[in-house]
C-alpha cells in the first residue's frame, strides 16, 4: 500500500521541517522527488540524504514568490504527478500591528507562492493524464488563533484555493486536497523560541506543547504520513477536502 514508484513529486519548502520529512518519506515509497527551496543548500542536503538511502531526488533553488523563477523550475522538471505546496512563512501580529511589509511577505509566500506553483504545475499534471495536488493549510484557517492575523488570512485563502482547484480540474483527473496541521515541532519553532524567549526556551516549548489537547506538538514525520496517504492511489476517491492533523486542537478546544 501507499506505493509511489515512478511518480514524480514536487515539494516546495522541502529543505526543512514538514517538507523535508515529506520528501524523505515519498522517496522511500518510490517517488522521484524534486525539492524546491529558497535555500539552495538546504535543498541539496535533503536531496543528498535521500540519495544516500537509495532514493531518487533532485533539488532546485527557487523563490516561489517569483513566477518566472517557478516556471523555469517546472520547465526543467517536466511532466509530473504530484505537487505539494508546503512552502510557507509565519508571522505573529494582529490586524492593528501587522506592518504592510510583513503582510505582503506572508501573503506573497503562502498564497502567491502556491498560486505560482499551481499555475506552473497544472498544465504538466494535465499532460501527465492527471495527478495530485496537496496544499499545506493550518488550524489557523479553521479557528481563531491569537495574533496570527496575516497567517490566518493566508491559510484561509489556501484552503479556499484547494476547493476551487478541486472543482475546476475534476475532468482532468487532478485531485486537490489540503492538510491543516496544529503545532508541529520544526526548526522554525526552535528558532522562534530562541529569538523571542532567550533563556526560557524549554519553558515556552512546554507551554506551546500543552496548547494541543493531546499534550504535545506533532512530529514532521506524522504529517508526512498523512501527505503520503493523500498522494497515494489508496486516496483516489478523495478530493476537495481538508484534513486537520492537530492533536484535537480544533474540536477539543471549542
Amino acid at each position: 500500500m501507499f506505493e509511489l514508484t515512478g511518480k514524480k513529486a514536487v515539494i516546495t519548502g522541502g529543505g526543512s521541517g514538514i517538507g523535508k520529512a515529506t520528501a524523505m518519506l515519498l522517496a522511500q515509497r518510490g517517488a522521484v522527488v524534486h525539492i524546491l527551496d529558497v535555500s539552495a543548500e538546504a535543498g541539496r542536503q535533503v536531496a543528498h540524504a535521500i540519495r544516500e538511502e537509495g532514493g531518487q531526488a533532485h533539488s532546485h533553488a527557487c523563490d516561489v514568490t517569483r513566477q518566472a523563477e517557478v516556471h523555469a523550475c517546472f520547465e526543467a522538471i517536466g511532466p509530473l504527478g504530484i505537487l505539494i505546496n508546503n512552502a510557507g512563512v509565519a508571522h505573529v501580529g494582529t490586524a492593528g500591528n501587522t506592518s504592510e511589509e510583513d503582510f505582503d511577505r506572508v501573503i506573497g509566500v503562502n498564497v502567491k507562492g502556491a498560486y505560482n506553483c499551481l499555475h506552473a504545475a497544472i498544465p504538466r499534471l494535465q499532460q501527465n493524464g492527471g495527478g495530485v495536488i496537496l496544499n499545506m493549510a493550518s488550524v489557523a484557517a479553521w479557528v481563531a488563533v491569537p495574533e496570527r492575523f496575516a497567517y490566518s488570512a493566508a491559510k484561509g485563502a489556501l484552503m479556499a484555493m484547494t476547493l476551487s482547484v478541486a472543482k475546476d480540474y475534476l475532468a482532468d483527473g487532478i485531485r486537490c486536497n489540503s492538510i491543516s496541521p496544529g503545532r508541529v515541532h520544526t526548526p522554525f519553532v526552535d528558532g522562534f523560541l530562541a529569538r523571542n524567549y532567550p533563556g526560557q526556551e524549554a519553558e515556552m516549548f512546554e507551554r506551546l506543547s500543552k496548547t494541543q489537547p493531546i499534550g504535545r506538538m506533532a512530529r514532521p514525520d506524522e504529517v508526512a504520513a498523512l501527505v503520503l496517504y493523500l498522494c497515494s492511489d489508496e486516496a483516489a476517491f478523495i478530493t476537495g477536502s481538508d484534513y486537520p492533523i492537530d492533536g484535537g486542537f480544533i474540536t477539543l478546544n471549542a
